[in-house]
């Protein structure tokens, strides 16, 4: 199965779902995926202990990357010695983002305020180092733009994470330097959203992702989710835009690369 070159942009090997009582999985899922044509890999962190674990897992295998950040729902114990400590991370070798972050009016965890300030603050970060960020929106897409537009995030642009939107929303969003990125729910029978912005996103600007081991998408749906599944994710987005396998993997790779600074 290795004719196809894959790049799972986001997922979260880091999760501690993949460290069953038999010790930890994380070595056989990275080969799993590489059997199924999936040579690299970004893992966003969430939360210290995530961040830590991704850097981790990148540091122990080749084609392995991190993103370190903080999500909109794990921030009421942040200091000042955290955000210190995500600046130093996002300057080691195999950081290639700063994320997820952004916002998420689903959860009452944190209130819009903070998340909104703490957003901020990372993007801040981000444009100081001069890297991608990779974003989290779930039920704000209307703040999101806003503050990416405030906060002129064009200038390093990034990816919109598992993208919920509409098609004008997206549109917005490629006139701010971001790529779109799908994962499982464009291949479920009622992902008409995601399945019609799929078919319409320049070829130039679209990523394949897991978010393992959340969000499986079909014919696994029901079960974790792993690295190996983007197959199924391109496989949908190829069929909907009429393509082969192989054209939109080395597409989305080469897209991948091209924002990650990575040689293809």
């Amino acid at each position: 199965m290795n004719e196809i070159n894959l790049f799972d942009t986001h997922c979260h090997l880091n999760s501690p779902k993949f460290r069953e009582e038999n010790g930890d999985e994380v070595a056989q899922l990275i080969g799993d995926a590489r059997a199924n044509g999936v040579q690299r890999i970004v893992i966003p962190g969430y939360d210290y202990e995530s961040n830590l674990r991704s850097l981790e897992i990148a540091a122990q295998h080749d084609g392995i990357y991190c993103a370190v950040g903080y999500h909109p729902c794990d921030l009421n114990d942040l200091t000042d010695d955290h955000y210190q400590q995500l600046y130093e991370w996002a300057k080691l070798d195999r950081v290639v983002a700063i994320g997820e972050i952004g916002l998420d009016y689903y959860w009452d965890t944190t209130t819009p305020e903070l998340q909104q300030q703490m957003f901020r603050k990372q993007i801040a970060i981000a444009k100081e180092l001069d890297l991608p960020i990779v974003i989290h929106d779930r039920e704000a897409h209307g703040d999101i733009l806003q503050l990416l537009k405030e906060e002129d995030a064009a200038k390093i642009g990034g990816i919109m994470h598992c993208f919920s939107g509409s098609w004008e929303m997206a549109q917005e969003c490629l006139k701010l330097n971001f790529y779109i990125s799908f994962g499982g729910p464009v291949t479920y029978k009622n992902g008409k959203r995601p399945q019609e912005v799929a078919a319409k996103v320049p070829l130039e600007r679209l990523l394949v992702e897991t978010d393992a081991p959340y969000l499986t998408p079909e014919p696994h749906r029901g079960k974790r989710n792993q690295p190996a599944y983007v197959r199924h994710v391109a496989e949908k987005i190829a069929a909907l835009r009429e393509i082969s396998l192989e054209q939109l993997a080395m597409q989305t790779t080469k897209n991948a690369c091209e924002l990650f600074r990575l040689p293809e």
